[in-house]
C-alpha cells in the first residue's frame, strides 16, 4: 500500500466520534480495499499524530482491543475509551467492546 491509502485511513479514523469505535475492516472497506484489515492496523501502528487521529477507536472485528497497542498497549487504549464513555470488559483475558452499542454508523461521511 502507498502513503495515499495510509493518508485515506488517517482521514476516516479521524471521524469517529468521541465515545464510538470501528472495526480494521470497516476502516479497510471505507478506504475503497475491503481485503486490507491488516494494512489498516499496520497504518495506525505507525500513526503519525497520536492524540489527533484516534487510533485507540479501532477494535478487531470481535471488538477486542489491540494487545499491542503502539502507543501504551492495551490497558491504555482501554483507559481512553473508557474516558469516552466506552464500556470496556473482559472476555477470555482479553479487553473488548460490545460492537451492537459502540459500533460507529459511518453512513454520514
Amino acid at each position: 500500500m502507498d502513503k495515499n491509502f495510509f493518508d485515506t485511513v488517517y482521514a476516516i479514523v479521524e471521524k469517529i466520534p468521541c465515545g464510538k469505535v470501528a472495526t480494521y475492516g470497516q476502516i479497510a472497506k471505507l478506504c475503497g480495499n475491503p481485503r486490507a484489515s491488516r494494512v489498516v492496523g499496520y497504518a495506525l501502528h505507525v500513526n503519525p499524530r497520536p492524540g489527533i487521529i484516534p487510533c485507540h477507536r479501532v477494535v478487531n472485528r470481535w471488538g477486542r482491543l489491540a494487545p499491542g497497542f503502539a502507543f501504551g498497549g492495551a490497558d491504555v487504549q482501554k483507559e481512553l475509551l473508557e474516558k469516552e464513555g466506552v464500556l470496556v470488559f473482559q472476555k477470555e483475558g482479553q479487553y473488548c467492546v460490545d460492537l451492537c452499542e459502540y459500533l460507529w454508523n459511518h453512513a454520514d461521511i
